[in-house]
This record gives C-alpha cells, sequence and structure tokens, in this order.
C-alpha cells in the first residue's frame, strides 16, 4: 500500500505543457495532447498503476512457498521483497525525469515492458539468485512506468472535473491494488503456483501497452538525464541493505560486512555531492529546505518501514505458525484494508479543520499501538480475539496519517520542484520499508535463533520428518522473532508520531492547499 499512489498534485504541476509534440500525432488524441478516448486512457493508465502497487504485495502472500520451493534462508528472503522496492523507490525520480525528456508515453511503452519481461523471467526463475535479479529489472520498469502514469493524467484530461475524476481514479488503484495483491496472491498460489503471482503481469502488461495508441503526448523538457548520480544512490542502497543483511547472518566485524558498509557510505556521499552541484539534479536538495516537509519526509520514510514490515511479518506468522494456507492469509488482511480505507477518508475531512501535526500524530500513535497489539501475538493466538483486532487497529491509525502526509510532501513547494517533490513521497516510503526490512528480518532471525538455532530451517526440516515436536519449537521461536519485529515497529511509529507533533506545524490552511 503505497502513500505516493494515493495522490501526487506535484505531478500536474511539473509539466510545463499539457500540449502534445506535433510530430507524433495519434489518431485517438488531438493536437493539444487531449486523449479523444479518455474512457480507454484512463482505463490504460489505472491498469499500470494497479499492475504495479498489486507487485507490491501479491508476493508477500507467496513468500512462504517461494522460500520452501527454492530453498531460501529467512534472511535472503527479504530480497524478494527488497529488490523490487528499492530500485523502485531508488529510480523513480530518474524514471519521472525521464518521460519529460523523452515523451512521457514513449517512456511509459518501454516501463511496461521491462516491467513485463521481468515478470517472466522471474515466473520462471530456477533459482533464488535469478528471481531476485528478476525483482530489481520490475523495480525498473515501475520505476519508469509509474511516475509517466501520473504525468500523463495531466496531458490526457483537461483541468477541472474530468482531471480530477482522472486523479481520483488513479489513487484509488493503490487501495485496490494491494488488497487485490493479497487475495490474487492467495488463490494464485494455493490452486495453481507461486510462479503465477509473478507471471499474471503478463497479459496485464500485454493489454495496457495494446491500449497506448490511445494516450496524448506532451511537448518535453530540456535539460540532461542524471543516470550516473541515479545509479550511485541506488547501488549505494543496495550495498546498504546487503551490509545490514549480511551482518545479521556472518557477523557485523565480517570483512565483506565492513566493506559494503564503507562503499555504500562513499556511494551516497558521492549522490548528494553531485545533486547539490549539478544543473539539473534527479533531486534538488532544496526541497528539504522547508521544515515541514522535511519532516514529513522523515514521517514518510518511518512510515513505510514499519509498513513493509507489517505485511512480511504478519504472512509469516499466518502461514508458518498458524498453518494458514495462500487464500485464508490473502483474506486475513482483509481487515487492514477495511481499516485504511475507512480512516483515510475521514482523515481527509479532518485536514479541513485542523493542522496536520494533529491528523497524523494522533493515528500514528493509533497504529503504534496496534503494532504493540501484535507484539503480544503466541503460537495459540486466535485470529477474531487477536490477530484481527491488532491489524485493524494499526491499519486504521496509518489511514488517518495518509493525507496530511501525502498533502505534506508537496505542500509550498515550488513549480520547478513539484515534479521531485511528489516522487520523494514514493521515494521516502519505498527506501523506508527496504531498509527497515531488511533491519527488522536480521533482528527477527537473530532473536529466532536464540531460541532455536536456525529455526526456520528446524520447521521445514520438522515438517519434512513429520516431527511435530520440532515444528512445535520452532514455532514458539519464530513467533518470538516476528513479535520483537513489532515491538521495535510501534518504536517506529511512535518516533514517527514525535516528529510529526514537533517538527511539522504547517497550519490547517495550508494543509489543505497544495
Amino acid at each position: 500500500m503505497s502513500l505516493g499512489a494515493q495522490a501526487e498534485p506535484g505531478a500536474e504541476a511539473a509539466d510545463p505543457a499539457d500540449s502534445t509534440d506535433s510530430t507524433d500525432p495519434t489518431d485517438a488524441a488531438d493536437s493539444a495532447g487531449i486523449s479523444r478516448r479518455p474512457g480507454i486512457a484512463l482505463l490504460v493508465i489505472a491498469a499500470a498503476e494497479l499492475m504495479v502497487v498489486l507487485d507490491a504485495t501479491i508476493v508477500n502472500i507467496a513468500l512462504p512457498s517461494i522460500q520452501s520451493g527454492l530453498k531460501m534462508s529467512a534472511g535472503d528472503l527479504a530480497w524478494v521483497v527488497n529488490a523490487y522496492a528499492v530500485t523502485f523507490g531508488g529510480l523513480m525520480l530518474l524514471g519521472g525525469r525521464a518521460g519529460d525528456l523523452f515523451g512521457r508515453r514513449r517512456v511509459f511503452r518501454f516501463g511496461i515492458v521491462v516491467f513485463v519481461l521481468a515478470s517472466a523471467l522471474g515466473g520462471l526463475a530456477p533459482n533464488s539468485g535469478l528471481l531476485v535479479c528478476a525483482r530489481v529489472l520490475q523495480g525498473v520498469g515501475a520505476a519508469v512506468a509509474a511516475p509517466t502514469a501520473l504525468a500523463l493524467i495531466a496531458t490526457n484530461f483537461p483541468e477541472g472535473k474530468q482531471r480530477n475524476r482522472a486523479m481520483g481514479t488513479y489513487a484509488a488503484m493503490a487501495g485496490v491494488g494491494s488488497t487485490v495483491g493479497l487475495i490474487l496472491g492467495g488463490v494464485l498460489t494455493e490452486y495453481l503456483d507461486w510462479r503465477w503471482v509473478l507471471l499474471v503481469n503478463i497479459p496485464i502488461g500485454i493489454g495496457v501497452l495494446a491500449g497506448t495508441t490511445v494516450l496524448g503526448e506532451a511537448d518535453r523538457s530540456h535539460g540532461k538525464l542524471d543516470v550516473s548520480g541515479a545509479a550511485a544512490g541506488t547501488a549505494g542502497l543496495l550495498c546498504l541493505i546487503y551490509a545490514v543483511t549480511r551482518g545479521g547472518q556472518q557477523g557485523w566485524t565480517d570483512r565483506l560486512t565492513l566493506t559494503c558498509f564503507a562503499v555504500a557510505a562513499v556511494l551516497l556521499t558521492l549522490f548528494l555531492v553531485r545533486q547539490a552541484r549539478i544543473e539539473h539534479p534527479m533531486l534538488p536538495l532544496r526541497i528539504f529546505n522547508d521544515r515541514n516537509r522535511a519532516g514529513t519526509y522523515a514521517t514518510l520514510f518511518l512510515v513505510g518501514l514499519g509498513m513493509f514490515a507489517t505485511f512480511y511479518f504478519l504472512t509469516l506468522y499466518m502461514q508458518h505458525v498458524l498453518d494458514y494456507g495462500a487464500v485464508r492469509t490473502g483474506l486475513a488482511y482483509l481487515p487492514f484494508s477495511v481499516g485504511i480505507g475507512m480512516m483515510a477518508a475521514i482523515g481527509s475531512r479532518l485536514v479541513v479543520k485542523l493542522p496536520p501535526r494533529l491528523v497524523a500524530a494522533p493515528g500514528l500513535v493509533v497504529a503504534a499501538l496496534g503494532m504493540f497489539w501484535l507484539s503480544r501475538l503466541t503460537p495459540h493466538s486466535s485470529y477474531p480475539g487477536a490477530l484481527m483486532p491488532a491489524m485493524f487497529v494499526t491499519a486504521a491509525g496509518l489511514g488517518c496519517s495518509f493525507v496530511p502526509l501525502t498533502l505534506g510532501a508537496v505542500r509550498g513547494v515550488e513549480d520547478r520542484d513539484s515534479g521531485s517533490a511528489s516522487g520523494m513521497l514514493n521515494t521516502a516510503q519505498q527506501i523506508g520499508g527496504a531498509l527497515g526490512l531488511a533491519t527488522l528480518a536480521t533482528l527477527s532471525t537473530s532473536f529466532a535463533d536464540n531460541r532455536l538455532p536456525r529455526a526456520d530451517a528446524a520447521y521445514f526440516s520438522g515438517l519434512r520428518t513429520h516431527d511435530g515436536a520440532l515444528v512445535i519449537r520452532a514455532q514458539e521461536a519464530m513467533t518470538y522473532g516476528y513479535t520483537r519485529a513489532f515491538v521495535v515497529g510501534a518504536l517506529v511509529f511512535a518516533t514517527a508520531a514525535l516528529i510529526m507533533a514537533t517538527v511539522v506545524n504547517a497550519p490547517k490552511q495550508e494543509a489543505s492547499g497544495s
């Protein structure tokens, strides 16, 4: 569930002209770039967003099946999620800039092609290494397709009711995609095979590509594409996450672990220095000068950290400890989706009456309480008595914070930086989620292994040998690891609430503006 897809008002302002290049006309778009078939155009854009958001959650349900099918360790399993999240978040700003320079429709098509090919590669992957590589490529395709899809709304729909309706449909795909991903992932995994959670993207992607002929094109911007900066930033993040993962497995004094930390520090420093010096930076550092915006990005980073970990560990808990099937696991997430959707609607009304900190901070406190409730789970906890209400409380708190965070990310930004500011909304959440998942997966494994050495391996060994006593011991150890991660998640949400309450001081009228 991505905050960024909820609304990115900056994308509209980032487009200097909503007109089509006269050298690239289509029979479905007029000379101003406005699509003559708005219904089909909206369907194409919404389907693309649905596919990208769906892929962020559909794989979560299949994680236990992927782990057993490809013989992956608990530490390596997190890379199935993180490989996608890091490249998606790290390259999203570059993808949006590429659309401005080379044509949004053209770049959008390229992103969809890469995404579809990567999905095919992942679905056919014979080993974990190739699967992770495919997820990296999926992230590249998503980073190109997602921001250009949003920008194409500004190109293809005139200002006013029509564009607002299109933006609303696009935003709705975030919640719909997440929920559909959880349920569809369960159905495909349980009744077909985990590989179909990736292969299902192929027919969707082909349909999107076929419909791009109705999309209009905008004039191209002038400038340069900061490929080296994007490469340095993304590579630095990958090195950092690998170092965190390896450190938990091999020890924090391991030579390769220390080397990766050092390389990550160098690459990320080079990225920041480059962004400060070049004429057309991918990430203008001046967008962080505003106190409210900087505080919002920090909060988004922490929210992403907690949300990714919640989905990851709840899925493993339900399938490994409670013995839920994939379909039942997907359906068990429905209260989470309901809680977010219901409170997001209420939050959108509260932000016009209260300052954003008075809406988001209490919501994040509630989310922290929900995470603490999840930390009390045991191998014998019931769904209606413990798991369902704890999930709902967590989701309700997060949902209440979504609208003020989305508004705060683009509040008061200059027109020239609106695209970067809105893109940073997604990037902060994705990178926070990837780094947090790597850290919490390492922490969870460490706590579990303290109770039972190699607890996840012992669990699968017990299943193969029908050793019920070993399975129970492994489930108890894994539950302890999962719940320790939930404790940290509760502290993360509490910290996010503190930042919103003390750093962000925007008045209510400003929060409801930009």
